[in-house]
């Protein structure tokens, strides 16, 4: 099955085959002939699934059809998301999706100054993604109305009860249409998260697909626990264990990735980082090069290393663990590909430890301890 027989509109076609998404995950297969039927879904699916897609896709086009139609609202869907980084992770996705569209869309959270964010509201947007706080906020400050509403997704459900932000969203359910569309998707179902799915969903379809940890079971995970300050002596030792051996290292932060990168190079391992701030031309240099082998280590962000599948990659580095554990599955899972072996090792201090305890939680193991010898 391909996006073209889930009958997809061509400019979204255009922008899924130029990020070379051409066939659909099974939650995406299951779940976008429904939403373009107009039908409610509960879906039991983690971040690692491609979840996001499966409720981008159909929401990007009915939007688009409504307005060639003729209708025009303020903001047409929302989506609520429990943090800032998989709020950017979901707003980046709309870029990606919406490339050859009219379509616009706004990401909000807390812990920023909210003019800039206010500013682009102010512009129109039809699709606004948020945090419960930030979003109740504007609200009180009269930027935002959800009186126009169509499509609402609550998304990670479960999340939202592990950070207390529940009471936030029965406050914001009552400000909603009643004549919506609902997308509902929680990784895990308690009773608390099952009965507020029974409360705000109209006959649901049930979307269900295997947790993203299955598909990482033959990855060798391996972790030090190292200070910040010796991390970067610990990789340098790592990287020259084997001089050979092709690595890509993930970093949380942009900056980060550059200071990682110019590192190495002062090392004399050949290095380069891919993220965000570099050009097109630039990240497209550098993947090719690490491709080739011409360089050996690329240092990634998460966002800039979507694109990057590489076969016989034999080895991930987590320079910094990531704030949302899924992250770290789609982080080793770029390692361990058709049938080939691969391992991961990730170092953690003494702040990441509660990063460590969720992504252990979400794989369902304890990640092997290697000691530290300067």
């Amino acid at each position: 099955m391909t996006f073209k027989e889930l009958n997809i509109i061509e400019p979204i076609l255009k922008a899924l085959t130029e990020k070379e998404y051409t066939l659909p995950t099974p939650i995406q297969a299951q779940a976008i002939p429904v939403l373009l039927n107009n039908r409610d879904i509960l879906g039991c699916a983690q971040t690692g699934t491609g979840k996001t897609a499966a409720f981008a896709i159909p929401i990007i086009q009915q939007i688009i059809q409504e307005r060639e139609s003729g209708k025009y609202r303020d903001i047409k869907a929302l989506i609520l998301t429990p943090t800032r980084e998989l709020a950017i992770q979901i707003d980046e996705s709309f870029t990606d999706y919406a490339k050859y569209t009219p379509l616009r869309h706004c990401v909000i959270f807390g812990g920023v100054k909210q003019k800039s964010q206010t500013d682009k509201l102010q512009k129109g947007v039809d699709v606004l993604i948020a945090t419960p706080g930030r979003l109740l906020d504007l609200i009180n400050q009269k930027y935002i109305s959800l009186n126009s509403i169509s499509h609402f997704v609550l998304d990670e459900a479960d999340r939202m009860l592990d950070m207390g932000f529940i009471h936030d969203i029965k406050r914001i359910l009552p400000l909603l249409p009643r004549d919506r569309q609902t997308l509902f998707f929680s990784a895990t179902m308690p009773p608390v998260i099952a009965t507020l799915a029974k409360s705000i969903l109209r006959n649901p379809v049930k979307v269900e697909v295997a947790p993203v940890s299955s598909t990482i079971d033959t990855i060798k995970q391996y972790m030090y626990f190292v200070e910040k300050e010796e991390k970067k002596r610990l990789l340098v030792k790592l990287l020259n264990k084997d001089k050979e051996l092709s690595v890509l290292v993930f970093s949380r932060t942009k900056h980060g990735a550059n200071k990682i990168a110019q590192h190495l190079c002062k090392e004399g391992i050949e290095s380069d980082a891919i993220h965000g701030n570099k050009s097109q031309n630039a990240r497209q240099r550098a993947l090719t090069n690490f491709k080739s082998r011409a360089t050996r280590v690329l240092i990634a962000t998460d966002i800039a290393a979507r694109g990057i599948d590489i076969e016989q990659l034999p080895l991930v580095i987590n320079y910094d663990l990531p704030e949302v554990p899924e992250t770290y599955v789609h982080r080793i899972g770029r390692t361990g590909r058709a049938g080939c072996e691969g391992i991961s090792i990730s170092f953690c201090n003494k702040e990441e430890k509660q990063q460590l305890k969720d992504i252990q939680k979400l794989i369902g193991k304890t990640i092997q301890v290697l000691k530290y010898q300067e």
